[in-house]
């Protein structure tokens, strides 16, 4: 029995073989295609915090302009951060804000030409984003909380388009 290979009607886990050891999943045979993916995070805060947010009036600076770079570093590292994830050559990361009355939707959208997708990437991106924005109001609001990390949407690969 191969590493990707299981027994019964339980779905193979991809990184782990038959005899339950980690792997990298060889995407030798994959098809190069374009992919991409968005996923979300949220932060949980006050409204004066948005306001703060929004009006760039934080103690600590323009923090959307400090947290998007931070996510788009991070979806540049995802290959050294997650052991198993392929290093992949990203086209393009976007990083967008979505103030709200007492929350940010923050998403981030990863692009690629490769053998495997971006969902990791997006991912990575989205989180950072999230944490770099919670240090930077966390001395206004140390109720704050990041949840709701998700992959929204992919695009790309032999599985095609999916969203929620």
């Amino acid at each position: 029995m191969s590493g990707e290979e299981r027994s019964g009607d339980a779905p193979a886990l991809t990184h782990v073989r038959a005899d339950g050891t980690a792997h990298m999943v060889d995407v030798s045979a994959k098809a190069e295609t374009s992919r991409e993916a968005t996923a979300q995070a949220v932060l949980k805060t006050t409204e004066d915090v948005v306001r703060l947010l929004s009006d760039g009036n934080l103690p600590k600076g323009d923090a959307f302009a400090v947290s998007r770079v931070a996510g788009i570093m991070a979806a540049k590292q995802t290959a050294n951060l997650i052991p198993l994830c392929h290093p992949l050559p990203i086209t393009k990361v976007t990083v967008d804000f979505e103030p709200q009355e007492s929350t940010i939707l923050m998403k981030a959208t990863v692009k690629t030409k490769a053998l495997t997708g971006v969902e990791m990437e997006a991912l990575t991106a989205v989180s950072v984003t999230a944490l770099t924005l919670y240090d930077m109001v966390k001395a206004v609001d140390k109720h704050a909380v990041v949840s709701d990390i998700m992959v929204l949407a992919k695009s790309g690969g032999k599985s095609g388009d999916w969203s929620l």
